[in-house]
């Protein structure tokens, strides 16, 4: 009688695909970096809330010397609290100049309530390294938001 573990064979691929992305990612290099001087990414002060739950953020950025695609994301939680829930994602264009960016989308688990919130924008480029698709960071900011109802 063998005792050998038994996977379905539908299972095998899936798992064979997820080790190698993961030991891929454990042998890469991390690409990280903090924004330049002429790199910037601000928050609104005020977000709104609407009736089905959506939430709606917005600001500004500003970012340079992309060789991959950039990304404006977004997330939102109460002040107080240590879970946030992504609030969509927009392309962004690097091209020195400052830009506007509106993200939009609702929690999955938990709605969020008009009133104070804490909100945190990134500005994300997905730059290739090695064959594959690493994150660099343009711009960061989070900050005290009031989000109302509408």
């Amino acid at each position: 009688m063998s005792l050998r573990p038994v996977l379905s064979p539908a299972l095998r691929p899936v798992l064979t695909t997820a080790a190698g992305a993961a030991l891929l990612l454990l042998a890469a290099p991390a690409v990280t970096a903090t924004a330049g001087p002429s790199e910037s990414v601000t928050v609104d002060p005020v977000g709104r809330v609407a009736a089905d739950g959506t939430v709606t953020l917005s600001g500004t950025y500003r970012c340079t010397g992309n060789s991959g695609p950039v990304f404006v994301s977004s997330s939102v939680g109460r002040r107080d609290a240590t879970t946030r829930y992504g609030i969509g994602g927009t392309r962004a264009v690097c091209d020195g100049a400052e830009h506007r960016w509106v993200n939009t989308g609702k929690p999955a688990s938990d709605p969020i309530e008009p009133g104070a919130a804490r909100v945190e924008a990134t500005v994300m480029e997905l730059r290739p390294a090695g064959g594959l698709p690493l994150p660099y960071f343009h711009a960061a900011d989070e900050r005290d938001v009031t989000l109302t109802a509408g």
